[in-house]
């Protein structure tokens, strides 16, 4: 009888990985819980949806870890990118998507193979025997995280994410507000102007960061301690870390030049970027908060241009899972108690869309390989997709193991590089032309045809 693979959750990471083990001739069953039951943060029952941003970061794979961890993707033919592709959205120098026509394509692709059955079903334990992936993600059902936490005889790590809101275009003055990427980045002028910018004077500023500190916030339950991804803070916990801090992360003014005022430098600027292709909605760029509605209303209402705004979604926070990767998984990402057990995505320590996807399409190949009777080559380290694997089941400290986006800190130093910044633009290219390299390598030596 042929071996089946199931995957447990249809995020980015049970996507990728059942796309590239179907490719590889294996059957699949993706095991996703929604709509069935649902979550704090999904609105639909698609797979791949996109729950906080609907920016995969950086698309340069020369000089930024993301931009080449979407290059990898690519190149090994993975669905997660071809879909946002296919979905983009202008942002200057960034790849950001149409989150519902993307999470929507992905959903009718997997659903048209042949090789692929998604059921609508929620694990409370751990399989017995089989080939398997778990890709809970960020959101693991309390049943199931219950279940892993009594696997590994530890408590599951967790800290707490949250989600930016957006904002109806239509409800932004824009004889306040205007249209401009930082520094005129992009190609296009559509690219050039992909942000929409609502300026601040030092006084609205520090009326703000007041307001924003007073705010009524979310309130943990007993027991539960905070702990952040420094990645997706909260605005309200960068506030409090120093008046200025909003002002040097994603209120920052540099880079753009109001036309209304053009002889006038704002103290600070909000930034919203496009959400969807029709250009009618907009998320505030780095405005995750964990305030409560009534609050977020009124404080988000103190910016400039946004006085009228409309909200199509409030922001909001909710707890995330991941395992301490480096003591439980091995480098083939199995669980080290239970080897017929993969984990793949945020679950596993990795900290975003591209990373998620990516340790999917890693530990899909891997276990269809298996399945197939095959031994592949080991990741290679030099690669993106390498140096994140590593980090997560062995190169990173168990004791302080946390999520982790991927960056070029991850990458064995290239010998004979000089430092400082100017040489910063060529270390981060010889990083990339010997990780695309090794990539190729790697892709090659599996001589493997898709079938999809």
């Amino acid at each position: 009888m042929t071996q089946v693979l199931n995957i447990v959750g249809g995020g980015m990471a049970g996507s990728e990985a059942a796309w590239q083990a179907a490719s590889m001739g294996v059957d699949v069953v993706i095991h996703e819980m929604r709509p069935k039951v649902a979550t704090f943060a999904h609105r639909t029952g698609d797979l791949a949806e996109m729950v906080c941003s609907n920016s995969f970061r950086s698309d340069d794979d020369e000089q930024n870890a993301v931009g080449l961890l979407h290059w990898e993707m690519r190149a090994a033919g993975g669905i997660i990118m071809e879909m946002a592709d296919r979905h983009r959205l202008p942002a200057g120098g960034a790849l950001a998507v149409d989150r519902d026509a993307f999470s929507r394509s992905v959903t009718e692709r997997l659903r048209a193979h042949p090789k692929i059955t998604v059921k609508a079903s929620e694990f409370t334990s751990l399989p017995e025997s089989g080939q398997w992936i778990i890709a809970t993600g960020p959101l693991t059902s309390d049943a199931l995280g219950a279940a892993i936490a009594h696997e590994t005889g530890r408590d599951a790590l967790a800290f707490f994410d949250a989600i930016a809101p957006i904002v109806h275009f239509d409800s932004i003055d824009m004889s306040k507000a205007w249209m401009q990427s930082r520094y005129d980045k992009g190609d296009t002028e559509e690219e050039r102007t992909a942000y929409i910018n609502c300026p601040m004077d030092r006084d609205c500023y520090e009326a703000f960061i007041d307001a924003l500190l007073a705010a009524e916030k979310t309130e943990f339950h007993e027991g539960e301690t905070a702990g952040y991804f420094d990645g997706c803070l909260p605005i309200e916990v960068m506030a409090e870390r120093g008046r200025e801090t909003l002002r040097h992360g994603p209120m920052k003014p540099v880079g753009l030049t109001n036309p209304h005022q053009p002889e006038i430098k704002a103290h600070a600027v909000v930034q919203l970027r496009r959400d969807n292709a029709l250009g009618t909605l907009y998320n505030i760029v780095g405005f995750q908060t964990k305030m409560k509605y009534g609050a977020q209303s009124s404080v988000f209402r103190m910016i400039p241009g946004l006085e009228n705004a409309s909200f199509a979604r409030l922001g909001g926070i909710h707890r995330n899972t991941f395992l301490n990767s480096p003591t439980l998984l091995d480098r083939q990402m199995r669980l080290r108690t239970r080897p017929h057990i993969r984990f793949a995505g945020q679950i596993t320590g990795v900290e975003g869309y591209v990373e998620s996807a990516a340790m999917g399409l890693v530990a899909g190949r891997l276990a269809a390989a298996d399945i197939l009777g095959n031994t592949l080559p080991e990741v290679p380290q030099d690669s993106a997709m390498g140096a994140l694997l590593h980090h997560i089941t062995g190169g990173a400290e168990a004791k302080s193991f946390q999520p982790m986006n991927v960056n070029f800190g991850l990458f064995r130093p290239v010998e004979g590089l000089k430092g400082g910044r100017r040489g910063r633009v060529h270390r981060y290219k010889a990083y990339t032309d010997r990780a695309k390299a090794a990539w190729r390598d790697w892709l090659a030596v599996q001589n493997m045809s898709f079938v999809s």
